[in-house]
């Protein structure tokens, strides 16, 4: 009898698959549960007043865009601009021969990435103090600019020196065989392809880099210098209403959502090259 019951109850059991599939069932009713009741006991006209009332959002126009986002972009391109060519010599430095370069640039980058860009731009407020009459050009753009790409700098720099090892060393071996100098081939052949080969980090250190730029704030900005995060907490403030904060956040992601999306097809592309 026990033999004749084995075959049946075997016959019964799931298999990896359909258990896969009866869990994955569970866990999207559960979910589906939880969202019909948070809309069942959410009070949707209060959501629409404080969230999405849009005469409140209609009140930041245009200004959100001809003021905040121009001025987010300002700081974070001239940050990207400055880290990417000061990052770039920090690699060029931690790959050299000349020891005191390593070191100068291994120091640079262990500090300058284990420090807040909070910390660093309180520390650029702070230099008149040392330097009586100092003042950097462009007042706080040249503030935000400095900031900005110390820090990127320091991420970017690793970013490069992978890009740069990661280069075949016959293409230097080969420019060199044909009489051209180091440095010429150098910038000629190799760091073109290392940068090509860090495109993808390089559009999230950018994306990065636009999120660190509301703490431009810190500066002491006027109203014609604010960036979106500070725009959007005082026109919070003035309305006594966060749709504004909605608004600036919803704006973020239409700039940070298809560069992320930008840095993953290419990092797609790269792997299915190799």
């Amino acid at each position: 009898m026990a033999d004749q019951q084995t075959p049946a109850s075997s016959g019964r059991r799931l298999t990896l698959r359909q258990r896969q599939r009866a869990s994955r069932g569970m866990q999207y009713a559960v979910l589906i549960a939880v969202a019909v009741l948070l809309a069942a006991l959410a009070d949707w006209s209060a959501i629409q007043q404080s969230f999405l009332n849009l005469d409140v959002a209609k009140e930041g126009l245009p200004e959100l865009f001809t003021v905040a986002l121009r001025n987010t972009v300002i700081y974070t391109v001239s940050g990207f601009v400055l880290g990417f060519a000061f990052g770039l010599v920090l690699a060029l430095m931690r790959l050299s021969r000349v020891a005191p370069y390593r070191w100068l640039s291994a120091i640079y980058i262990e500090i300058f990435r284990g420090l807040p860009i909070l910390v660093v731009f309180l520390m650029i407020i702070s230099v008149p103090l040392a330097f009586p009459g100092f003042e950097l050009p462009g007042g706080v753009y040249g503030q935000a600019a400095l900031g900005l790409g110390m820090v990127s700098a320091a991420y970017m720099a690793e970013n490069f020196r992978a890009g740069i090892q990661a280069v075949p060393k016959g293409q230097m071996e080969a420019a060199r065989s044909l009489g051209m100098p180091h440095g010429r081939a150098m910038v000629s052949i190799v760091i073109p392809q290392a940068i090509r080969i860090v495109v993808p980090p390089l559009t999230n250190q950018l994306v990065a880099l636009l999120k660190d730029s509301s703490l431009v704030l810190i500066l002491g900005v006027t109203a014609t210098q604010v960036e979106l995060a500070k725009f959007g907490n005082d026109q919070s403030s003035t309305f006594a209403n966060p749709t504004p904060l909605l608004v600036t956040g919803l704006t973020y992601l239409l700039i940070t959502i298809p560069l992320g999306y930008a840095a993953r097809r290419m990092e797609a592309r790269q792997g299915a090259s190799r």
